[in-house]
């Protein structure tokens, strides 16, 4: 198995395609795209039959040119990184990450393939093959890509779909996610979970199915129990995030509460101050007397 390390730090076991599956694969497409090569060529041969010397070499470098660069990198993208030899062999392109390849990691493939295993005989693609743990050649190396196995021995030899989500079956282990204990799982594996949740739509099928799995593993560790069984592992992972944000939620609300009189006490305005009465009126004058006393 080759540990492959994602940008969230989450080690992926995939089994790395070497050396002879890999030039087995090889040597299958190149000779269905020289027979084409050889068939197209010839075809022209017949109907072009007035061309000059010059037109013709044109002619033959720019199908030698589409034949062995840019068919192979269409068809690498489009299929998401399995050519015919590989499709034969159960092997699949992927990105370092685990991500299927896109134009660019296979245009660089393209380009350093045909100088590697075309111009120079193949002998570059070999030695870096040997040399590397992973059997990359420098075509992998310079667009970050590896080729893994899709089937293994005794395999399905299909790429591992994602079932849906069962509502039932997630209702019936509800109990058994609160009585998880979630302490002893570190925050790193938390954030691994999350990314690769966010970011589960975007990897191979067969990449996906094998991570999960890894990750729910991991989490059954830190935990002391297994995946339930008939959960698929992506399903369980949502299930136990989904248990400890709705802990942290429940945690966040009784701190509120508690913390609510006290803060509303500690911050509520002085009460008003009753009003004193108001003086007396002064007393009015006796009738009749024509005197009144000083105020």
């Amino acid at each position: 198995m080759s540990d492959l390390v994602t940008g969230e730090a989450v080690v992926l076991g995939l089994r790395a395609a070497k050396l002879p599956s890999r030039g087995l694969a090889i040597a299958l497409d190149l000779t269905v795209q020289i027979a084409g090569l050889v068939a197209t060529t010839l075809l022209l041969s017949l109907v072009l039959v007035d061309l000059d010397g010059a037109a013709v070499a044109a002619v033959t470098i720019g199908l030698t040119v589409f034949f062995l660069v840019a068919l192979p990198v269409m068809i690498e993208t489009l299929t998401r990184g399995r050519s015919l030899g590989k499709a034969a062999l159960g092997l699949r392109v992927v990105r370092s990450d685990g991500g299927p390849v896109r134009f660019r990691h296979s245009l660089v493939r393209g380009l350093i393939g045909f100088l590697e295993i075309i111009v120079l005989f193949g002998v570059p693609a070999v030695v870096c093959s040997v040399v590397s743990t992973d059997g990359k050649r420098l075509g992998d190396v310079f667009a970050g890509t590896l080729v893994v196995r899709e089937r293994v021995p005794g395999g399905s030899g299909a790429a591992i779909s994602l079932p849906p989500v069962n509502p039932q079956l997630l209702q019936a282990i509800g109990g058994e996610l609160v009585a998880l204990d979630l302490s002893a799982v570190p925050e790193p594996l938390w954030l691994a979970v999350r990314q690769f949740l966010g970011r589960i739509g975007e990897l191979d099928r067969a990449v996906a199915h094998q991570m999960s799995a890894r990750l729910a593993d991991d989490l059954a560790a830190r935990t002391g129990h297994p995946v339930p069984y008939g959960v698929h592992p992506a399903a369980y992972l949502g299930a136990v995030l989904t248990e400890r944000q709705r802990r942290e939620w429940s945690r966040a609300q009784g701190y509120a509460f508690q913390q609510g009189p006290a803060q509303q006490q500690a911050w509520a305005p002085a009460p008003p101050s009753t009003p004193s009465a108001p003086p007396a009126p002064p007393t009015p004058p006796a009738s009749g007397t024509g005197f009144a006393p000083p105020a």
